[in-house]
């Protein structure tokens, strides 16, 4: 994964959570925090499963990293979706 420090990885986290909620439609809202805290569960998850899982190496770059943080953030929406029961009300 890149060097990104801090900042960058809350950035790639509100990009993976703001893309993951694209490729998972629904009419969750969960504001500008939630969306980071999701993509950057997501950026754990993905790693996870990328690395552990599927016995891969890590990703190389931003995009590689973005790419894996957005299938972990649809993967934790999907799974809040669940836990909700659907939808829920904004």
């Amino acid at each position: 994964m890149p060097d990104l420090g801090i900042f960058g990885w809350i950035i790639v986290g509100l990009l993976a959570g703001a893309m993951a909620g694209f490729f998972v439609p629904g009419r969750e809202r969960y504001g500008c925090l939630g969306t980071t805290l999701i993509g950057i569960l997501g950026g754990i998850l993905g790693g996870w499963i990328w690395t552990s899982v599927l016995n891969q190496p890590p990703a190389t770059g931003l995009l590689g990293a973005l790419l894996i943080a957005i299938l972990g953030s649809a993967i934790v929406l999907l799974v809040l979706r669940a836990m909700h029961g659907g939808d829920r009300q904004a």
